[in-house]
């Protein structure tokens, strides 16, 4: 069998002379000073101005408390995987595990706590989702 190869050949290039003598079309150049304004939302501006600013040295209705481990505060309480009760205040409703940036656990405790919580669930001893809750 013999393959018949096409070349094609490439279009010649256009000299730059004829762009220049290209008509640029029958509307008059607009500069952008003419252009009306757009409203700055959706919204409605307020009736009665912007809003006042609070001063800045008030503060909140209370202080945010620090997160802290609680298994490094208390040095007696221990995460172990036959613990259901201590295991539960560290997963959600949803049967999902609560990162430390919630419950406030270190990143040491908070590996062994999930390691305790995948090893409960194993043993029947927590719910994988909240279908098999007891």
């Amino acid at each position: 069998m013999s393959e018949d190869v096409k070349t094609t050949a490439a279009a010649p290039a256009r000299p730059q002379a004829d762009r220049a003598a290209r008509p640029q079309g029958d509307r008059p150049a607009r500069p952008q000073g003419d252009r009306p304004a757009r409203p700055q939302g959706d919204r409605p501006a307020r009736p009665q101005g912007d809003r006042p600013r609070r001063p800045q040295g008030d503060g909140g209705r209370f202080q945010r408390r620090r997160k802290f481990c609680k298994f490094c505060a208390d040095t007696a309480l221990t995460i172990d995987h036959k613990d259901p009760d201590l295991l539960r205040g560290f997963i959600t409703e949803r049967c999902k595990i609560l990162p430390s940036r919630v419950t406030g656990t270190c990143a040491k405790h908070q590996r062994s706590l999930t390691t305790a919580v995948k090893r409960a669930r194993v043993l029947a001893l927590l719910a994988f989702t909240p279908l098999h809750h007891d």
